[in-house]
């Protein structure tokens, strides 16, 4: 069992184990379950009601967090908790710290294919069950509990702390941005901020059984590109070659046989220096010489496919195909949706650039729908890293931890223009099989995990 550091005594004391730990948190997570706290970009989709109704269930389950700390509503359903920090008395002038979280979900596509229901918030022997355990509300829990227990401790940090809570990540909202705004224009410029994203990952990377505490250190730019193609259409028994829906194919195809040119940024050169010590003699050998074969190992990167391969470059998916609407209509248009995650070293206008060069059709237009740019990277040399670096050790002392690039997009960005270090870490372990429930089916958190989560937070805000 870890020793932690009792906050009224400031001598060592024997850690809660995680597993009671998480059984005692458990019903208030499975409770926030419950709330149909679906994002959506149409606003009739989606439930005030229940937004409302989570938000005014903290008070009953975290009482304590909800007598001491302030808290502020932004952008209507986004929450801003501040507890403020000895530095006020002290005079003590350490910037604050932000934990985020966000508890808005995705939509649940067939509820019969869940082994428990998505919003029943069903506890198992081993598990809390439901939509949003993993992404993101079990962080969320997991912040407010670990602050509760503090704080029913005599625990007060040494510098402020603020909880942001956003209501709209999944549909890549405004409400996180709101929340450093006005932070920024109260003249607050965060030491830290720490969103989710990376987690402790078992079965993440070949050849490395420890599992790694990956954080995320940059994310992806992420942008949304309609490609689209016109034609006078017509009755689809005299088509014409090279119609709209034709055209579209090729262009699509194109994209598909000309991938983005491949190349490991000094970030994922770091995560395989650091994870090579975790591997075998042979894999050792070549991993830790990443550097000096930097090119071989970039292609054998592309051709692990999958995650590996989206770390070396920018990719593109086709996600909507849109045609005639009926099945004996020659399209007048036909439209595709391609979501591309831009990678770090590039840009949105060098994205389209490309896509522009090999596409090579002046007659299929592409139309920007939304997107942003790479988030600038935060640094692994600093005192904030090594807090999380020492952190993770004591709480996941199995754990390699490794800097990384996030594939996806978190609120986390929308904090780089008032903060230099931004990593986002879920301190959850994660298997393949866990990872791959997010936004999918069967969604669920073990109780020990859970708990290994509160201790986690428990640690970081006494360090803070």
């Amino acid at each position: 069992m870890h020793s932690t550091i009792d906050p009224r005594t400031g001598s060592a004391a024997p850690a809660p184990s995680a597993l009671r730990t998480g059984r005692d948190a458990a019903p208030k997570l499975a409770r926030l379950l419950t709330f149909r706290t679906v994002s959506s970009r149409i606003p009739e989709e989606v439930e005030t009601d229940q937004f409302d109704a989570f938000i005014a269930a903290l008070p009953e389950l975290f009482p304590r967090v909800a007598a001491a700390l302030e808290l502020e509503r932004v952008n209507g359903h986004g929450l801003l908790y501040r507890w403020a920090g000895g530095n006020a008395e002290t005079g003590d002038a350490r910037a604050p710290a932000v934990l985020m979280a966000h508890y808005d979900v995705v939509p649940v596509e067939d509820p019969a294919a869940w082994e428990h229901p998505p919003f029943a918030g069903t506890i198992t022997d081993t598990s809390i069950c439901g939509r949003g355990a993993l992404d993101d509300k079990g962080a969320l829990a997991a912040v407010l509990e670990a602050a509760e227990q503090l704080l029913a401790e005599g625990f007060t940090p040494a510098r402020d702390i603020y909880f942001s809570f956003g209501n709209n990540e999944e549909t890549a909202g405004d409400t996180a941005a709101a929340a450093a705004a006005l932070l920024a224009g109260r003249g607050i410029r965060p030491w830290l901020v720490l969103d989710e994203g990376g987690a402790v990952a078992s079965g993440a990377f070949p050849f490395v059984q420890a599992p790694l505490a990956v954080v995320g250190v940059a994310e992806k730019g992420i942008l949304d590109v309609e490609l689209a193609t016109e034609d006078a259409g017509g009755h689809a028994s005299t088509p014409n070659r090279m119609g709209a829906t034709a055209r579209l194919a090729r262009a699509i195809l194109r994209l598909e046989r000309r991938p983005f040119p491949a190349a490991l940024p000094e970030v994922t050169v770091e995560m395989v220096e650091r994870l090579s010590a975790a591997a075998p003699l042979l894999p050792r050998l070549v991993l830790g010489n990443v550097r000096r074969l930097r090119r071989p190992l970039t292609r054998v990167f592309g051709l692990l496919g999958g995650e590996p391969n989206a770390m070396t470059r920018t990719t593109v998916a086709i996600t909507q195909l849109r045609g005639s609407k009926g099945s004996n209509v020659l399209a007048t248009r036909a439209s595709a949706n391609a979501n591309i995650r831009v990678a770090v070293g590039e840009s949105v206008a060098s994205t389209l650039t490309r896509l522009r060069t090999v596409i090579r059709d002046p007659k299929v237009s592409l139309h920007v729908v939304e997107g942003n740019e790479p988030s600038p990277v935060s640094a692994t040399t600093n005192a904030q890293f090594a807090l999380l670096e020492e952190t993770i050790s004591g709480t996941f002392p199995d754990a390699v931890p490794v800097p990384y690039i996030m594939l996806g997009g978190t609120d986390a960005r929308r904090f780089t223009t008032i903060c230099d270090a931004v990593y986002r870490f879920a301190p959850f372990r994660m298997s393949a099989a866990d990872r791959a429930s997010i936004h999918a089916d069967n969604e669920k958190l073990g109780i020990e995990t859970f708990g290994e989560g509160i201790l986690f937070y428990r640690a970081l805000m006494g360090a803070l």
